[in-house]
């Protein structure tokens, strides 16, 4: 089993920036990939990013060159930096890990409301 907690979201006015956590705890040697996702209201959950454990990034082309994935695998934590956000950004964020075997897990989510 693994545990993901995701902290950081919150209310910012368009042009801002906040840095979401994902902290995991458990079984966390049998991930081999992490991610984020996000919801708008309304809309389905899409794809943000993800990360290797290698440190490998991929990014969705809407937030390409403005959010940023990062690991500190000293504290089993992975991080998205999100920058120069717009109203378009707003949503409840994931953190997704996915196991050797495919399996998924998914955090509680984060919410992030962007202002204009």
């Amino acid at each position: 089993q693994v545990q993901l907690v995701e902290s950081g979201g919150g209310l910012v006015q368009a042009g801002g920036s906040l840095r979401l956590s994902c902290a995991a705890s458990g079984s966390i040697f049998s991930i081999v990939l992490m991610g984020w996702y996000r919801q708008a209201p309304g809309k389905q959950r899409e794809w943000v990013a993800t990360i290797t454990t290698g440190g490998s990034t991929t990014y969705a082309g809407s937030v390409k060159g403005r959010f940023t994935i990062s690991r500190d695998n000293a504290k089993n934590t992975v991080y998205l930096q999100v920058n120069s956000l717009n109203p378009e950004d707003t949503g409840v964020y994931y953190c997704n890990g996915v196991q050797s075997n495919g399996f998924n897990y998914w955090g509680q989510g984060t919410q992030v409301t962007v202002s204009s």
